[in-house]
């Protein structure tokens, strides 16, 4: 049977220039057409698309969003001001706080205006052991916080408290509403409730027992805010700052003083859920 030559000498005539090349250098291209190397294409792919499905809509395993609960954010240093009267006055640049919410200082380094640290973070303890249905609580030092507010008692479980292991060792503080205070009593206790924080409610705690000398924290609420209006480079002219907020003392200031240290904090009543 008759052979094909191999070419090595031969020339072809190129379907796409019409040039001749080496006929060993010549390729075949999708469309049937004899190109050289140098000219070949490769089929454009969106010439033959791959099928494609609507793309899904539905997770499979979808959650619910939910809110984050509210923590606590460093204040400046040395961030309150005291007048000799009952206003306090805290700096917290950008604090995006609203009037009525509610506030809790920790980590407070140093008295101010004859204001002791005590006072500052509302701390006490309960005098007494409570149920999950009292409204009449007992604290070992009330002088100072409000006649009426929210206080949070913090408590972290014991294996009395719970039967799954899991869950002892956590916290499970809870905030109570309080409407009236006699010295160290407080009186009208709404039991497992939350207070509000940059305009927001967070989830309701939980009503629970809690023994005696269980830690105690009051808090303060937002009377009014310390805005100043700064020069704008558009439209409107002016734009207003948010500076900090003003708390009223339940006694008033001894002198006019700033101070309260380096990293105190502010942050909602309760900040475990």
């Amino acid at each position: 049977m008759t052979t094909f030559s191999q070419g090595k000498y031969a020339l072809a005539i190129s379907d796409r220039s019409g040039m001749a090349f080496p006929y060993n250098e010549m390729v075949r291209e999708w469309n049937g057409a004899l190109v050289h190397i140098s000219e070949y294409e490769p089929k454009q792919p969106q010439l033959e698309p791959k099928p494609t499905s609507a793309d899904p809509q539905a997770l499979q395993r979808a959650r619910t969003a939910r809110t984050e609960f509210p923590t606590e954010d460093f204040l400046p240093n040395n961030p309150f001001v005291t007048a000799s009267n009952t206003t306090l006055k805290i700096n917290f640049p950008n604090g995006d706080l609203q009037i009525n919410d509610f506030v809790r200082f920790r980590n407070v380094k140093l008295p101010v205006g004859g204001v002791a640290i005590s006072t500052l973070q509302m701390s006490t303890t309960l005098n007494g052991a409570i149920t999950d249905t009292a409204t009449t609580i007992d604290l070992t030092d009330g002088s100072e916080f409000p006649t009426s507010g929210f206080i949070v008692i913090e408590k972290i479980l014991t294996s009395n408290d719970t039967s799954d292991p899991l869950l002892v060792g956590q916290y499970r503080n809870e905030v109570i509403e309080y409407t009236g205070r006699s010295t160290n009593q407080l009186t009208g206790c709404t039991r497992g409730t939350s207070a509000s924080y940059r305009g927001v409610t967070p989830v309701s705690t939980i009503a629970g027992s809690h023994s005696n000398l269980a830690k105690v924290f009051g808090c303060y609420k937002v009377q009014s805010l310390n805005e100043t209006s700064v020069p704008s480079t558009g439209q409107p002219s002016t734009t207003t700052q948010f500076d900090g907020i003003n708390v009223t003392l339940t006694n008033s200031a001894s002198t006019t003083e700033t101070g309260g240290g380096f990293q105190c904090t502010i942050g909602p009543v309760n900040d475990r859920a």
